[in-house]
């Protein structure tokens, strides 16, 4: 194995006579390439380096996902409120964070592959409408006499839209 390492490092020293590199490079190449120990464990290095950290796909699901995650933590929320004075202001906090929710997801779309991004895309977009119209009819039909009723058809159709449009994006 000496020998070998000897005459690896002569070659290379002849071959490399105009290059600038040090000899111990030299030598540190030979013994990667002559020494099967050391190039094992120069590839598991390498492996674990490269292996380290979240591709901007990993990324961006699982920033959808946690949107999504906190988007059902306040529909069930919401689900629960009855109307008074303090539930208008926890419904329109939990509206608020379902809006920075939605924006979050579609910052994150672009980097989904293509596939995720099209069904992310179409339930966002579909949630995102059926949100819009669940508060403007909230905000423009509410009347004195049935308020708590149309209160919670609203949060019932806040409900079935999670379930129909979010829920079924898959963040297994």
């Amino acid at each position: 194995m000496v020998t070998a390492r000897l005459q690896a490092t002569r070659s290379l020293r002849k071959h490399l006579a105009g290059d600038r590199r040090s000899v111990s490079h030299v030598a540190l190449t030979t013994t990667v390439f002559t020494n099967p120990r050391a190039a094992a464990a120069l590839a598991v290095g390498a492996l674990a380096i490269a292996g380290c950290g979240e591709s901007a796909q990993d990324k961006a699901k699982a920033q959808v996902c946690n949107a999504r995650a906190d988007i059902s933590k306040q529909v069930n929320m919401l689900g629960g409120l009855t109307l008074s004075t303090s539930s208008v202001n926890a419904a329109k906090a939990g509206f608020e964070a379902i809006g920075k929710d939605l924006t979050q997801i579609k910052k994150a779309q672009s980097k989904l592959d293509p596939a995720r991004r099209a069904q992310v895309e179409s339930a966002s977009r579909t949630f995102e409408s059926q949100v819009r119209s669940i508060a403007s009819g909230l905000a423009s039909n509410l009347s004195p006499s049935n308020a708590g009723t149309q209160f919670k058809s609203a949060l019932s159709q806040l409900a079935t839209a999670y379930k129909q449009a979010l829920a079924p994006i898959n963040c297994a």
